[in-house]
């Protein structure tokens, strides 16, 4: 009954009738083509570790400074301007889109090994009660209905951490220190995990996962986001104003 009415719903009001960025009409498709000019889709050259887009095919400097403890990331797009609008749409209320990243996903999934679950990162319970969902869980969940692997429920997040856009990258592992926990460890044991989650910035978070993850007996660990920031090289100091 359920099926039927959210069927008879899309039929009324589909979701697909205007674009998602700027609202004009599109009929058909997600993002109408002006839109989809300003999203950069990660298809260039990119990190083979982290998976951000960077200049050229080479581990990006972040990586060799410090390799992930995770063994390898993907993602479908570069986080700025049009991906930025979408990834807050979608954590802003727009849930349905998480069929629109899972399938510009899925290419990117299919080039990395075999796992045998998908998991995401946990929210507390009073986050999710603020935001209605939680929004890496809703794609997780998507890409497990599309590759057919199951989503491991495994993880939880046991208390809030303080907001972490403007921290670096050692002071947001300060900030995650003890606030994701597995609940049930055996399920762990030489198994590989793919974590899902919407954006990678500096990698902290999936990087605290993974160390939970094997230290638990995981095998393999593998990222998969529907955005990351681009790796750019910092500015070259300038001598004069140092002085």
């Amino acid at each position: 009954m359920a099926k039927l009415l959210k069927g008879l719903i899309n039929a009324i009001f589909p979701l697909n009738l205007t674009c998602e960025l700027c609202g004009e009409e599109t009929f058909g498709t997600r993002i109408c083509p002006d839109c989809e000019r300003g999203i950069f889709h990660n298809d260039g050259i990119f990190c083979p570790v982290c998976g951000r887009r960077c200049e050229r095919k080479e581990l990006c400097y972040d990586c060799k400074q410090q390799i992930p403890f995770y063994d390898r990331g993907v993602s479908a797009l570069v986080y700025e301007e049009a991906a930025i609008s979408l990834i807050g749409a979608y954590k802003g209320g727009k849930a349905h889109l998480k069929e629109y990243f899972a399938k510009i996903l899925l290419p990117f999934i299919a080039t990395l090994p075999p796992f045998d679950y998908v998991v995401y990162v946990p929210m507390t319970k009073a986050k999710k009660r603020a935001r209605g969902y939680n929004q890496s869980k809703l794609l997780a969940k998507q890409i497990s209905k599309e590759i057919n692997v199951p989503v491991s429920n495994i993880l939880i997040k046991t208390h809030e951490t303080p907001e972490q856009k403007r921290l670096s990258r050692s002071e947001r592992c300060e900030n995650l220190k003890g606030c994701f926990k597995i609940i049930d460890k055996k399920a762990c044991k030489g198994k590989s995990f793919l974590i899902v989650d919407d954006v990678l910035t500096t990698g902290a978070t999936v990087d605290a996962i993974t160390q939970k993850l094997k230290a638990a007996g995981a095998d393999k660990v593998y990222v998969a986001t529907a955005a990351s920031v681009e790796y750019r090289k910092k500015p070259p100091i300038n001598l004069k104003e140092e002085i």
